[in-house]
């Protein structure tokens, strides 16, 4: 056996990763991109990338111990709770059926989606409280969404990684001890460091495409703020091009998740026989399109208020908490 895939129940995935930690060192961790975007893609993870990545996690934290899983262990945020858990000696706790852990002092790493939630309840912010630390990471996190947790009294450090970084590697924007960030051709986020992956499994041709000298090339475009820390913009295809002007995604769906009326928003563009592409909202509650352009416009240019408005119940979501994209974009080209 040249790898292992973290499958099955939450204590069926633990007695596997500790086996995995026990045995041949060259044994890989193989794990599924999201899928967000397209077809998964199933990452090669060495054993020596993993713990790199769990010891530079925790020296930049201050402290390792007990974690609790709230994250699909198949995938490589819940993996590597998995793994932080057991190097730290401890056996994680599955939040789904054990609950929040007594005491103080555990760490757990959650998805925007899900704190937005669990901030709207007074039993989880209670136990969010007792936390070291609550890793956030997984999807653009806006601004409102960190104040809020901070003036409720929990600590949360946003991450950004991928799975073939090994999950986080990006902790406040401040790289990871021993990983390196810069930017290329307008501005795609290039990673290089021991947390990398070493192939995606029987694809060398997508591999040689990312893993460039070194360095992975991400899908991701950022920039650096006044301070040297790294801004993540969103997606290079989040750049909407319409009407010949660059537009945003991520930033119109903050704008939007700021309005009173809106209970959860995302933007992307849909091909448009006028325009090239055009801004499309996905919202859940909320004023109509009208105002919501207005709303955008009061501190945007008002090329990028959206052009259409696809209202739904709840934002389509895959298993590990990010927005389904290929869902919305389906809805969007049925909503015409």
């Amino acid at each position: 056996m040249d790898f292992w895939s973290p499958d099955g129940s939450p204590d069926s995935v633990v007695a596997q990763a500790r086996a995995w930690l026990d045995g041949p060192a060259e044994v890989d961790l193989v794990v599924a991109t999201s899928g967000s975007t397209g077809e998964p893609k199933r990452v090669r993870l060495p054993r020596a990338a993993l713990l790199a990545s769990v010891r530079a996690s925790a020296a930049r934290l201050g402290a390792s111990g007990p974690w609790v899983l709230a994250l699909p262990p198949s995938y490589v945020a819940g993996a590597q709770v998995v793994l932080r858990s057991l190097v730290a000696g401890h056996e994680p706790t599955v939040l789904e059926r054990d609950g929040w852990p007594a005491g103080e002092g555990w760490f757990v790493s959650l998805v925007p989606t899900q704190l937005t939630r669990m901030l709207g309840s007074p039993e989880d912010v209670a136990a969010l409280r007792r936390a070291h630390t609550v890793l956030l990471g997984g999807g653009p996190i806006g601004a409102s969404l960190r104040l809020r947790a901070a003036e409720l009294g929990v600590r949360v450090v946003a991450t950004y990684g991928s799975a073939e970084t090994s999950g986080g590697c990006v902790y406040d924007g401040m790289p990871l001890d021993g990983v390196g960030v810069a930017l290329g051709e307008g501005g795609r986020i290039r990673i290089a460091g021991p947390t990398l992956f070493t192939a995606y499994d029987g694809r060398p041709d997508l591999t040689a495409e990312v893993l460039v000298d070194g360095w992975f090339l991400t899908s991701d475009a950022g920039r650096f703020d006044e301070d040297g820390r790294l801004v993540v913009i969103g997606r290079v295809d989040d750049v909407i091009v319409t009407g010949g002007l660059n537009v945003p995604g991520p930033a119109v769906a903050e704008r939007l998740r700021g309005h009173a009326g809106v209970g959860a928003a995302e933007v992307l563009g849909i091909a448009d026989p006028e325009w090239g592409n055009r801004v499309v909202a996905f919202v859940v509650g909320g004023p109509d399109l009208d105002e919501l352009r207005e709303w955008v416009a009061a501190v945007h240019p008002r090329a990028w208020a959206p052009r259409q408005l696809v209202r739904l119940d709840a934002i389509p979501l895959l298993a590990n908490g990010k927005p389904d994209r290929q869902a919305l974009l389906r809805l969007a080209e049925q909503a015409g």
